[in-house]
């Protein structure tokens, strides 16, 4: 399945108007130009220079017009990043939301370990064999030059919205948050184009980040998508992904995706409210039938499990109301105390290598933590179902951030990069 997402950001220019094309796949994201009078307009940067450079010459077969603006649909690296390759002798405006800048809104005392945690959800350090894709994106793209291409931004556009003439193109600015709070979506009302940036793509959306984020609004990201959905668009350009082209399909995109999320949203409220924790709801909410299957909702980068939870903590914080998770056993004598159920360690044991023989990877898994925290445990065997483990579960996994941790979290038990206490 993973395998068939590739399409999806095959490089090349998409016409999506007589003056609008996208390039898709020159990096993880897209890139837009829109092609005025006097000059052309570009919406989103990618991630450095060099591929901005590269889908930069692949626009100029349609135009050498000067540049008169940039505008960054949100503040997320990979649309930011190469906005130098687009600048000529003259500066050109550059536009973003009042609140530019706030995407991650996670505190960078944790920086060092989410940094490792991005590199496992991405797949960056896998191998050539191990590597399918990122479900949105490719996986083998230019990241050296990360960032050293962006430029800040000039015009603010206010939380109301603008509506202006660049180039002599009409262009509306809508503010939507979703995946970032500093988001909004580009409207060209005349080609009937939309430019959602990141709160839209052919994937299930990630409204949570397994790297480590703060909490994504899911009812504004279903909101802001609806209200997409109103403008009736004859083209949608997703922030990754190719985009939609038609109106009734376009518009149709929109509705089941802004459907969807609100679906997962109703569905874990309902959930809490009738004293359900996380973990239950995790394994109940699913998508609506007619809506699991459509091609821009299949869980290639979000999940519905990691949005239910991601949705639980940010109404009600960790805590799952449930008293006996109030003060939890600490690890290690939890695990003493279940190899004691078990009939003692030897046994715990057996029970993780039957777990493994089955295939049943998930307790294989789970046994093998318990097993790593005893005393008189045989830590390297565990280790070695951990990572046999790992590894069986990401060959059954089309959920491309899943699939990228578990086989880069197995590769770094196996060099031994990680500590005991981690593994």
């Amino acid at each position: 399945m993973l395998n068939a997402q590739q399409q999806q950001f095959e490089q090349g220019i998409v016409k999506v108007a007589d003056n609008v094309f996208t390039a898709v796949g020159f990096h993880g994201a897209n890139t837009s130009m829109i092609v005025g009078t006097d000059g052309v307009i570009i919406v989103d940067t990618l991630m450095g220079p060099t591929s901005a450079a590269n889908a930069f010459e692949a626009f100029r077969k349609y135009s050498d017009k000067p540049v008169k603006a940039i505008l960054y649909t949100h503040s997320h690296g990979d649309h930011i990043g190469g906005a130098s390759a687009f600048v000529g002798g003259e500066r050109p405006d550059i536009y973003a939301t009042e609140s530019f800048g706030s995407a991650e809104g996670v505190n960078k005392a944790v920086d060092p370990v989410k940094m490792k945690r991005n590199v496992r959800q991405f797949g960056r350090k896998l191998s050539p064999s191990e590597s399918t894709n990122r479900g949105v994106a490719p996986a083998n793209t230019y990241d050296s030059d990360r960032g050293k291409g962006h430029l800040p931004p000039t015009v603010t556009v206010p939380r109301s919205g603008l509506k202006t003439t660049i180039a002599g193109v009409e262009i509306e600015f809508h503010i939507g948050p979703g995946e970032t709070d500093d988001a909004m979506f580009i409207w060209l009302p005349k080609q009937k184009v939309l430019l959602a940036g990141d709160n839209f793509y052919s994937s299930f959306p990630n409204l949570y980040a397994i790297r480590g984020t703060a909490y994504r609004d899911v009812l504004s990201w279903s909101e802001s998508v609806a209200k997409m959905a109103e403008l009736e668009p004859h083209v949608v350009v997703p922030g990754h992904t190719m985009p939609i082209q038609g109106q009734e399909a376009a518009t149709a995109a929109l509705k089941d995706y802004s459907e969807a999320i609100r679906s997962v949203y109703d569905q874990t409220v309902r959930g809490i409210n009738a004293g359900k924790g996380p973990d239950q709801l995790a394994h109940e909410v699913k998508l609506p039938d007619h809506l699991k299957d459509k091609p821009y909702l299949i869980e290639f980068y979000g999940s519905v499990p990691h949005a239910v939870r991601a949705i639980y903590a940010g109404l009600l914080g960790w805590y799952d109301g449930n008293p006996t998770t109030l003060n939890p056993l600490a690890p290690k004598l939890k695990a003493q105390k279940i190899a004691d159920l078990a009939g003692g360690t030897e046994k715990l044991t057996e029970q993780m290598e039957s777990a493994l023989a089955k295939q049943d990877f998930q307790w294989a898994l789970e046994l093998a933590d318990h097993v790593k925290w005893l005393d008189d445990g045989d830590l390297k065997l565990a280790r070695k179902v951990k990572i046999t483990a790992l590894r069986g579960l990401a060959a059954r996994e089309y959920n491309a951030p899943n699939r990228n941790y578990y086989l880069s979290y197995a590769n770094e038990l196996e060099s031994g990069q990680l500590s005991e206490i981690w593994f």
